[in-house]
């Protein structure tokens, strides 16, 4: 059966002044979600016009050598030194691309780092676009002032999201975990390359170049952290990576990668909203780089990789878009994803960790109450809701589809919505973002490590969600981590809702010192149980003046184990 398509939602809690408002296009976007395309835009500028005011007041300077270069960073008011725009990898251009990143090249005299550098091209972002370019290989480090390479203090490095596809929180502040914790912890953000740029496919790729250039990018920014970062006061030896969205699904990557070799680049791991979109393997994505060679002129060259290697960055961005999966009419949310490559990831991420192969380190997992609601399409028909699936999971076949038909039958309606758009949420939400980190948890709890596992639900209700139909979407939960001023924020983080901020900044900033976020957290507040293994599955709901243990309830139990079991198929 066809359907007409209907693109994903946005956020309108996060929409206001400056906002981009997504309803008023009609183009279905194959970037993350309406959130985070959002905040990269609004945040790129708003966050370059608040350094380059601080910059005229003439703000004392602060400088470190990193041997490859020397830098000269801000020291901020509150007494935080602040380094933007640093490189940690060459300029990935030229006879670079569509290969692993490699150390920046020597640079005399002092560089300013007062600016956020560009971020990474996009998936369907136009070329030029302000603030993204092929060269965005950039590093911002924010830590307390006044810092040694004996201070040793311990290191969060921020894995950003945007399925993917895009850059979508490249310059949140991190100054502000910085200050909440005392003073006590550096923080690390970075850029990656993304779609076409940095997840191109083929053992063509593989022949000339590397795959899962995005994820290479990810881990060298690992090494260069284990390299510098005591000369900003940071440990090297305590390293705790955390993502959101698709940077919770590289952490959840990392922790597998090599079949779960660990080469001690961090010593704990954190996932918001851990993501598990189609991750096939290279041999089903050829496809994808013939498309892309006939896109670029390149199809009937001997030499493939040497002509899309000089082609202008203009003619490779316009191949830089979604496409349906073969079989199908419409396009995925993500087009452009890591792939099975055998090496550094061996298989799909279920298996490895089932088979045991990651590493056993603590970790913190969790995600919001509708993950899906950002990203399902507004279906009126159960036909039109399988289909929505198979349009994303497009090797999902009739036995799975009759079962997640029994599993997701029709829910209470949803404000502002067609009737199997709650079902459509639910399971999408699901399979893509809530059993994933569940699983991912029982894996750990199977290894021995449930004492050192821990889960959350963010179940804060916005006004302006709940009457949009959303629920608690995706990420929704970012200020109250990173802090109010640190990212775009909804208005109701700055009013009702303010109380969950110093919570949830406390429970993170504990994790990050110590690898529990008991020991450091607020007074007060309620003690943060392990997950507990299977049967438990023990999690921390966050609410406004009602913050408590729960247990995942039977019906989502159930279903996490179908998704699980389709592993295959979803290729996850």
């Amino acid at each position: 059966m066809t359907w007409k398509h209907v693109r994903p939602n946005f956020n309108p809690a996060f929409e206001g002044k400056g906002f981009l408002n997504w309803r008023k296009h009609s183009v279905p976007l194959a970037i993350a979600s309406m959130i985070l395309a959002a905040l990269t835009v609004v945040l790129y500028f708003n966050i370059r016009e608040y350094i380059g005011a601080r910059d005229q007041l003439n703000l004392p300077r602060v400088a470190v050598d990193l041997g490859y270069a020397n830098y000269s960073g801000n020291v901020l008011p509150s007494g935080v030194n602040q380094f933007l725009g640093m490189r940690y990898a060459a300029p990935p251009i030229g006879n670079l691309r569509f290969r692993a990143p490699q150390d920046p090249e020597k640079k005399e005299g002092t560089t300013d780092a007062i600016e956020f550098g560009s971020i990474c091209l996009a998936t369907d972002a136009s070329y030029p676009t302000a603030g993204q370019d092929e060269d965005c290989l950039f590093v911002n480090v924010w830590s307390p002032n006044n810092t040694t390479p004996d201070s040793k203090l311990p290191v969060w490095l921020f894995i950003q999201g945007g399925g993917y596809t895009s850059n979508a929180n490249p310059n949140w502040n991190g100054s502000q975990v910085v200050e909440t914790s005392g003073k006590n912890i550096v923080f690390v953000g970075f850029n990656y390359r993304v779609g076409l740029w940095g997840f191109l496919a083929s053992e063509r790729v593989r022949k000339d170049g590397d795959l899962n250039a995005g994820l290479l990018d990810q881990r060298l920014m690992m090494k260069w952290v284990k390299t510098h970062i005591a000369k900003f006061g940071g440990d090297p030896d305590h390293v705790v990576i955390h993502g959101v969205s698709a940077g919770a699904g590289s952490v959840a990557l990392h922790l597998t990668a090599h079949g779960g070799k660990d080469e001690k680049m961090f010593v704990g791991a954190m996932a918001e909203s851990v993501f598990f979109p189609a991750q096939p393997r290279v041999n089903e994505l050829e496809y994808q780089f013939n498309k892309t060679m006939e896109n670029v002129g390149c199809k009937d060259e001997k030499d493939q990789m040497g002509c899309l290697r000089g082609k202008d960055i203009k003619a490779i961005q316009e191949a830089n878009a979604g496409s349906p999966f073969p079989g199908r009419q419409l396009n995925p949310h993500f087009y452009w994803t890591p792939c099975i490559d055998g090496d550094l990831i061996q298989d799909y991420p279920y298996a490895l960790y089932d088979k045991g192969k990651f590493i056993k380190v603590p970790v913190l997992f969790g995600t919001g109450s509708n993950e899906g609601s950002v990203f399902a399409a507004n279906v009126e028909t159960q036909d039109q809701f399988a289909n929505f699936m198979i349009d994303n999971y497009p090797k999902l076949g009739q036995n799975q589809t009759d079962t997640m038909l029994e599993k997701y039958p029709i829910l209470p309606a949803l404000p502002n919505h067609n009737a199997w758009f709650p079902s459509a949420s639910q399971a999408y939400g699901e399979t893509t973002f809530i059993c994933p980190a569940n699983n991912i948890l029982n894996a750990y709890a199977a290894s021995k490590l449930s004492s050192a596992s821990w889960s959350y639900r963010f179940n804060v209700q916005d006004e302006t969600n709940t009457a949009s139909g959303l629920g608690v979407p995706h990420v929704f939960e970012a200020p109250a981590i990173f802090g109010i001023d640190a990212c775009p924020t909804p208005d109701s983080f700055r009013t009702y809702n303010k109380p969950v901020v110093p919570i949830m900044m406390n429970y993170w900033i504990s994790f990050i010192r110590s690898l529990d976020p008991n020991v450091h957290k607020l007074a007060n507040t309620p003690e943060w149980k392990t997950w507990g293994g299977k049967n438990n599955q023990s999690r921390l709901v966050f609410e406004i003046n009602n913050n408590r243990m729960e247990n995942v309830d039977d019906g989502q139990k159930d279903r996490c184990d179908f998704w699980k079991g389709a592993a295959e198929v979803m290729e996850q």
